[in-house]
């Protein structure tokens, strides 16, 4: 395999014969990463951690370290990284926690640009992005094709549904609905669907609508979310993804932003 000379791999890292291992990285012990997998420079690893499959890491990402929980004890957790993601320089992803499970999850097709943080026991699924200095909280939960913008930060032990964006500058304390356009201003608000990015992802029209509905009857037409949900239910019609939507609010533990 392509290991620069100055890099320092453990003799215990698993490391497939095609992967990169480039200059002055640092490479720990029960690293395993697979086939043609890069890492540009300066990147330090810590296991026990597994980081599949064509990811590219950026100069100056630490991942796998140890969790910056008070509780964490140096119990034995880890960090485990799908296939095809990019992780953009000075991003630091930490390990799990005991009490969170032991595992920090990263999915599949995923883009974490500079500076962004996931702190211990957070699952982030597939085709996220993550902009600039977003901050994910421990046990946060992020679903597929969320995007968070840029200098963000999200409470621990929140959720975001699939297919929600957040504007920049946002401060989540709260669960964020699917398929949601929220954004904090003047306090964070739900501006109704995403509905440029289920547009590009394919959704119809139909279902776009009855999403807008949901939102609208949520955020804008002074119910409470049982007699919404209600209203929701008589006006919007069958549509699977408004049923995802009602049920990620029933599930909630935090409430969600509304």
């Amino acid at each position: 395999m392509p290991v620069h000379p100055t890099a320092m791999v453990s003799p215990t890292a698993r490391i497939a014969e095609s992967a990169e291992i480039g200059p002055y990285s640092i490479i720990g012990s029960e690293v395993e990463i697979g086939a043609r997998t890069r890492l540009m420079a300066h990147v330090y690893m810590e296991g026990p951690m597994r980081v599949g499959e064509d990811n590219v890491f950026f100069p100056y990402s630490t991942v796998g370290v140890a969790s910056q929980d008070l509780k964490y004890q140096g119990e034995r957790t880890e960090t485990r990284i799908g296939d095809r993601n990019t992780i953009r320089e000075f991003v630091t992803i930490h390990r799990g926690t005991e009490g969170g499970g032991a595992v920090t999850a990263i999915g599949d097709d995923n883009l974490l640009m500079a500076y962004a943080h996931v702190a211990h026991d957070v699952h982030v699924g597939n085709r996220v992005v993550l902009a600039n200095a977003v901050t994910l909280g421990g046990h946060v939960s992020i679903g597929d094709w969320v995007v968070i913008g840029a200098s963000t930060g999200v409470h621990q032990f929140c959720r975001i549904g699939r297919h929600a964006i957040i504007g920049g500058y946002s401060v989540v304390t709260q669960d964020v609905m699917p398929f949601s356009n929220t954004v904090s201003e003047r306090g964070i608000r739900v501006f109704g669907a995403n509905r440029v990015g289920l547009e590009r992802r394919g959704f119809e029209s139909g279902t776009i609508e009855s999403l807008q509905t949901a939102i609208r009857l949520l955020t804008r037409a002074g119910l409470n979310t049982r007699q919404a949900a209600e209203r929701i239910r008589a006006e919007a019609g069958e549509c699977p993804e408004v049923e995802e939507l009602l049920a990620f609010i029933g599930e909630s533990q935090r409430g969600v932003i509304k």
